[in-house]
């Protein structure tokens, strides 16, 4: 797959212009978001992710657009995960309703610039090593096991060092503004909450990255279409979190969910080493088959969850 300077720079151009517009739309007037609301833009953003793979099946054919779907698919449900966390840092920092979707937007454009240097990196190794997807692989495995056995430690907002470098150099205060990410007290400058909660998420973000970004290069080892399945999948997290965020301690097997989209994708990442690096002739996971092994996984996770629990008889 050949990817031109031109389409990555419209491709970005394309992103920037979909964020000013939710800048100028739907964040125009902070307010707090209902499940309807967040339903409809959660819509959209689908839609403009099947536009996008539509684009790629007609430029580049039918295999990477299913490596797109594939990756996307993959990268939503385990940011998915991130939707804990984003609780945990927007109660600690006490962000009023109103200005959390703001947060999240601009918390996950940082993320996302991040997210873009990890995936550069990423595909240079890979060019450059292709043992490195045993790595990756091993790496997979031993994130499902801490995700399936509840081992996996949540990053705590206090521990951020980005946040906690910033407030021990940098004036702060503890009173928001409005909007503002900068405020004057006194005629000195102060940055506000809002500033350090976007920097908060955005930051703790790249802690997931290096989970899911080696998960979407065992589907595709295309930077491109990688980094894609991230900005789709990022833009349409925060619509998701005013979805779910009533839901999310209800979602009681999630983990179990993502731990074998894991463990599959690192299969799939050693059988494909096995035969480029090795050279033995090992059967490889076609697309389809991940499409549908991720789908399935994700369906019956969501259906067991959100399934009522069943009282045991009093004794």
């Amino acid at each position: 797959m050949s990817v031109s300077l031109t389409t990555w720079i419209v491709t970005l151009v394309v992103l920037t212009a979909v964020i000013i517009l939710d800048l100028l739309i739907v964040d125009r007037r902070p307010h707090d978001f209902t499940a309807r609301e967040a339903g409809k833009w959660i819509g959209v953003y689908v839609g403009l992710a099947v536009l996008f793979a539509g684009f790629v099946w007609f430029e580049y054919g039918a295999t990477y657009a299913g490596q797109f779907a594939a990756g996307y698919l993959t990268e939503y449900s385990l940011s998915v995960d991130n939707l804990f966390v984003f609780l945990v840092i927007m109660t600690s920092f006490a962000v009023p309703v109103a200005l959390q979707h703001r947060v999240l937007l601009v918390g996950i454009v940082i993320a996302l610039i991040l997210r873009g240097i990890l995936i550069v990196v990423g595909a240079e190794l890979i060019h450059r090593f292709q043992w490195i997807f045993f790595i990756f692989a091993l790496f997979l495995f031993f994130t499902a096991w801490k995700v399936w056995s509840g081992e996996e430690e949540e990053p705590e907002p206090d521990a951020n060092r980005m946040v906690t470098f910033i407030s021990a150099h940098v004036p702060t205060t503890s009173e928001y503004d409005g909007t503002r990410l900068v405020t004057r007290i006194s005629g000195k400058r102060y940055l506000t909450p809002l500033a350090l909660v976007m920097l908060a998420i955005g930051t703790t973000d790249l802690l997931f990255a290096l989970d899911s970004i080696p998960a979407v290069f065992g589907i595709t080892s295309e930077a491109y279409l990688v980094f894609a399945a991230n900005a789709f999948a990022l833009m349409g997290l925060r619509q998701l979190y005013f979805l779910i965020r009533d839901l999310i301690s209800k979602l009681r097997h999630l983990n179990k969910g993502i731990a074998l989209i894991l463990v599959f994708i690192g299969v799939k990442l050693l059988l494909e080493a096995c035969n480029s690096v090795l050279g033995w002739n090992v059967p490889l996971i076609p697309v389809w088959l991940s499409l549908l092994v991720i789908v399935g996984i994700l369906g019956v996770t969501t259906m067991l969850s959100l399934r009522p629990q069943r009282e045991l008889p009093a004794s």
